[in-house]
């Protein structure tokens, strides 16, 4: 019964779903085997010969051309046919039949025709498979085509020129390879001789090269701009909504309202989902905002929006109800992240052995001079606010904005008035030659709900003395009440429980192992520095998630992760770059090392 299933199977041929995936292998392989033809002479004499004679290309100086650019041009069109991307479908649909027609004219190849019209045959009888739509994008992408495609075709050249030794005419050097390689990118001569009829093909090859590269920097440069995540005024005005009505649920609520995202909304619009797209990583951030019972309508138009593009879901931090929803609406599955510190304001205090060292610092910090205060930001004047607002970026450790999933970015928006900003001022202490006055460290903490608060950001002036995260936590902690604050989250620690687990008396040599790989890590990622700054305040630990499709996609949504954050930086160059404001936020939870004060 198994083979007659398999032989109907093969009878009916590839399921739709795999149609894009099968294509796009295929382009990939027909696309290295063209380049492969194009640049290198002996290997259409060699015994790949056979197989080569059956794809896109041509020989002679033509076809070396011909054969690099459809090389180039499917590989560059295999990922996007492997993501159903419509725009991809298009242009393999115009290439394939040219190719078709290339391998009638200029080499008479009937199977290298039945192969390229087999492929487009494919495409147009799943065209319905390849409907997801472009990825947000700009124009500053086709700067970054032409300088990669620009010195690919430049390492690709030298190859082209320096393959055929026994065609050169004397013995030309590097510097006039280089030369003949950029000349020929321009169809211009270059200094290298060949004899017989390479010269041709080199030239025609170098002269294609050339042209593909201006061909999709200009396309990159002139075609209709997608601009980036933006929340509106209409939506964060609706958030704002929802986080009044439904805000005490998850401390990571109020980072949805980050300016650099985009929201979708339930039908009934009772329940959001905010997310930004890196690397065609769809990332969401937090449970959705909202009534519980309206999450499901959200999820499903959030989903709805990634199956539409072809983008890869993911949900970085939900807490373990929204983890719950996530797998049981959609399907993916869900893993434990790390913990986020929690301290109920009613059970703190300094009293007691176990806070002896964090009450030795703060009183050595204030027989030093330091005084705390702890406001809203509202209650706060707009010249102080700014001088806050300039240390805080002053400090920053890093030229990269770090924070996505638990950062706000900004301090003291007119719409933030709720916010509560703890500063550390040391009076009369070198102020008049500091920019900043005698303000030495701040700290940010967003609203959670009516009756919590979630720390967001904390930075300190170097020359500060050590203690000063630790005394502006407790300062936070003691005038919460005040304040009408009952909970506090403080930071969030990746892998909490395998290194807590790890360092337990009996832990088996995985677990062991596993904490040590997470402590070599943590010279990088602050990993073990973060639990055991957050373990000083004896919180309670709230498991966090992340929620993904299958284990394949981790890679890709570990490093999308990392650059949303600001821990990988794939921007232009900084004189290339776009100028933008540059915001004052930065997240507690992914800060610099040096912004940790040891106990």
């Amino acid at each position: 019964m198994r083979a007659v299933r398999g032989a109907r199977r093969l009878l009916r041929g590839p399921r739709p779903e795999s149609v894009p995936s099968l294509v796009g292998t295929a382009c990939t392989v027909v696309g290295l085997i063209d380049v492969a033809a194009g640049v290198f002479p002996r290997f259409r004499h060699s015994r790949m010969h056979t197989l080569a004679e059956v794809l896109p290309g041509a020989l002679g100086p033509f076809a070396a051309a011909l054969s690099l650019s459809a090389g180039m041009l499917l590989l560059l069109l295999a990922h996007g046919l492997k993501r159903h991307k419509r725009r991809a479908w298009r242009a393999a649909v115009v290439l394939l039949p040219v190719g078709a027609v290339a391998q009638f004219a200029y080499r008479h190849s009937i199977v290298g025709v039945l192969v390229s019209l087999t492929l487009c045959w494919l495409l147009v009888r799943h065209r319905d498979q390849f409907r997801a739509l472009p990825d947000p994008r700009s124009r500053w992408r086709a700067l970054a085509n032409f300088v990669l495609l620009g010195a690919g075709s430049l390492g690709l050249g030298l190859i082209i020129v320096s393959v055929h030794p026994g065609r050169v005419v004397g013995d030309p050097s590097i510097a006039d390879r280089l030369q003949h390689v950029l000349y020929g990118l321009f169809g211009v001569e270059g200094p290298v001789d060949y004899a017989g009829r390479t010269g041709w093909t080199v030239a025609y090859s170098l002269g294609a090269l050339g042209l593909l590269t201006a061909v999709t920097t200009i396309y990159l440069a002139f075609r209709p701009e997608h601009p980036a995540a933006r929340l509106t005024e209409d939506d964060e005005s609706r958030l704002r909504e929802l986080l009044e009505r439904h805000g005490g649920r998850d401390s990571l609520g109020h980072f949805a309202l980050r300016r650099d995202k985009a929201v979708v909304f339930s039908p009934s619009g009772k329940a959001a989902v905010c997310y930004r797209v890196v690397s065609g990583v769809m990332l969401a951030g937090g449970d959705p905002i909202g009534d519980v019972e309206a999450w499901p309508g959200a999820i499903e138009r959030f989903m709805d929006e990634a199956q539409a593009h072809s983008w890869t879901p993911a949900v970085m931090g939900c807490s373990e109800t929204g983890g719950q929803v996530w797998t049981r609406e959609t399907g993916l599955t869900a893993l434990e992240l790390g913990d986020e510190a929690v301290v109920d304001v009613a059970d703190f205090s300094l009293a007691g052995r176990a806070m002896r060292n964090v009450r030795q610092m703060v009183k050595r910090i204030e027989r030093g001079g330091y005084e705390t205060r702890v406001r809203r930001a509202r209650d706060i004047g707009d010249a102080e606010l700014d001088r806050i607002r300039r240390a805080a970026a002053d400090w920053r450790g890093t030229d990269t904005e770090r924070g996505f999933s638990m950062a706000l970015g900004r301090i003291g928006d007119p719409a933030d008035g709720d916010c509560v900003i703890a500063t550390a001022h040391q009076p009369g202490s070198g102020t008049e030659d500091s920019p900043h006055g005698d303000l030495k460290a701040v700290l940010h903490f967003v609203p959670w709900g009516r009756d919590g608060m979630s720390l967001e950001l904390m930075r300190r002036d170097r020359s500060a003395d050590p203690g000063m995260n630790e005394l502006l936590i407790v300062a936070s902690l003691q005038a919460a009440g005040k304040l009408g604050v009952a909970r506090v989250s403080l930071n969030f620690a990746m892998f909490r429980s395998a290194l807590a687990r790890g360092e337990r008396l009996g832990a088996g040599p995985v677990l062991r192992c596993w904490r040590g790989l997470l402590i070599f890590l943590s010279r990088w990622f602050q990993i073990e520095s973060l639990y055991k700054f957050n373990a000083k305040f004896k919180p309670r630990w709230e498991p966090r998630f992340v929620v993904f499709r299958t284990s394949r996609d981790l890679p890709r949504i570990g490093i999308a992760a990392m650059r949303a954050e600001g821990f990988v930086n794939l921007s232009l160059p900084r004189p290339f770059r776009p100028r933008t404001p540059r915001p004052c936020g930065h997240t507690a939870r992914t800060r610099p090392e040096h912004e940790v004060s040891a106990a």
